[in-house]
């Protein structure tokens, strides 16, 4: 079985079992060699239990310089990007102030967006809250 059918079944089962009050998930091996898991050994297998890690994702810590009574926008970005132009263009039309850094074209832009982790643009920090990506609601979450 290759690895990602393995994590892909594990997941569903993890899934699947989490309104189950289990208290441990075992793996075991059948006659065929096939991995299973499970919120209960089998009687006619040896199974060995399995510890589940969450991957809980954490962004870096960064400081933050807020000069006004709203928190500073700031945003890092490249101009070829659809979801960047939509943030620009809620921020103009709310009158929102906002800096923003270029990651392909501008020195700052592309240290910082390494600084904080980056995977994709837009990243848009409100003091010391962070959004990946944009959208008006979720936005608006992050600014009060």
């Amino acid at each position: 079985m290759r690895p990602f059918h393995l994590i892909m079944g594990f997941t569903l089962i993890v899934m699947a079992a989490g309104s189950v009050s289990a208290d441990a998930i075992y793996q075991w091996r059948d006659e065929k060699g096939k991995i299973h898991f499970g919120d209960r050994p089998p009687a006619e297998e040896e199974a060995e239990p399995v510890t589940v890690k969450p991957n809980l994702y954490q962004a870096p810590k960064y400081k933050s310089s807020a000069a006004s009574a709203r928190e500073k926008v700031v945003m890092y970005s490249t101009k070829r990007c659809g979801y960047c132009k939509k943030a620009r263009r809620y921020f103009k039309r709310n009158a929102i102030p906002f800096v923003e850094y270029d990651v392909e074209t501008s020195q700052k832009g592309r240290r910082d967006y390494k600084r904080l982790g980056g995977r994709g643009v837009p990243i848009i920090l409100v003091g010391e809250r962070r959004m990946n990506g944009f959208s008006e609601a979720g936005f608006r979450q992050i600014y009060h």
